[in-house]
């Protein structure tokens, strides 16, 4: 990890080898926090981060699901984010949002113990290379009845731990999460697309599947670009069958998918996942004057 040089934690920008948390911290031992991945990219006008409010509200979202008592509203942590971008230098950055109940008390329901707030930043690759090779998990999606699958929660995440871990020992580059009743969900990191016969289609959240602003990102493109996507159940010979499978997510960006459990998919990006590529990469640089609204300068 290239280290920055601060972290800002509860108001103050922190050195960042100083950034740190009780080992009895209550989120530590049981999972009790939330999280978001936002980004910096580089635009004509300097750093800019793309969708900060609506990642930010997502965060209290999270929150208000799991029961975490946030401090901070959207307003105070937009102006911690551009704060700790702008004392980091960072021409692009991956911005690391975390809430979690922090030191005071031990204990499941342990009510005593304060929200703890960080934004971390780094400059960070895309998470993963382009052709990859995804394998179906012999895991399956958290159910939402036994988590909120609708919270970008730490705790749950143990799920795409195991999942991702089991795709690299068996050689391949990432896994696909199947739900409990056998229809595709997503990926350890990242929501998934499916085109065939020009249609794109996705996982809907009640297939487990996190509701990704890069999901929505891509769907408002496509519409743009004449494309027709939905939101519908996908089964797993739906990968097999399909003309392209790309994966898309905040640390990924859009990621074209070469292979499913060993059935190939071509070389390289095909025609519909290179040209919503193309529109995404305007659009997060500042090239598109369309989706302008969705940067935040770091400047201002």
């Amino acid at each position: 990890m290239r280290e920055a040089k601060f972290i800002w934690m509860d108001g103050d920008l922190v050195p960042w080898g100083e950034a740190r948390v009780h080992v009895l911290s209550h989120a530590l031992h049981y999972g009790t926090a939330v999280l978001e991945g936002t980004r910096a990219f580089e635009t004509p006008d300097g750093p800019a981060v793309f969708r900060l409010d609506e990642h930010l509200r997502r965060l209290l979202l999270s929150a208000r699901i799991i029961g975490l008592a946030m401090p901070y509203t959207v307003d105070e942590l937009r102006t911690a984010t551009l704060g700790t971008v702008a004392a980091n230098g960072h021409p692009s950055c991956y911005i690391r949002h975390l809430a979690h109940r922090g030191y005071g008390e031990m204990g499941i329901a342990a009510r005593g113990c304060p929200t703890t707030v960080s934004v971390a930043t780094w400059e960070w690759g895309a998470l993963l290379g382009a052709g990859v090779r995804l394998m179906t998990s012999s895991w399956r999606r958290n159910d939402h009845l036994v988590v909120p699958t609708s919270a970008k929660a730490t705790g749950p995440y143990l799920n795409s731990v195991l999942a991702k871990q089991e795709a690299l020992d068996a050689g391949y580059d990432e896994a696909v999460l199947l739900n409990a009743a056998g229809y595709v969900s997503e990926c350890t990191g990242a929501n998934l697309f499916v085109v065939r016969d020009g249609l794109l289609a996705t996982p809907p959240s009640s297939a487990g599947a996190l509701e990704g602003l890069t999901q929505d990102t891509v769907e408002r493109l496509a519409d743009g670009l004449g494309l027709r996507a939905a939101r519908r159940e996908l089964m797993r010979s739906d990968l097999y069958a399909a003309d392209e499978v790309f994966l898309c997510g905040t640390a990924a960006g859009i990621v074209p998918v070469s292979s499913v459990d060993g059935r190939e998919l071509g070389d390289g990006p095909g025609p519909v996942t290179a040209r919503l590529t193309d529109a995404y990469d305007a659009v997060v640089h500042g090239r598109d004057e369309r989706f302008r609204h969705w940067l935040t300068p770091v400047a201002a």
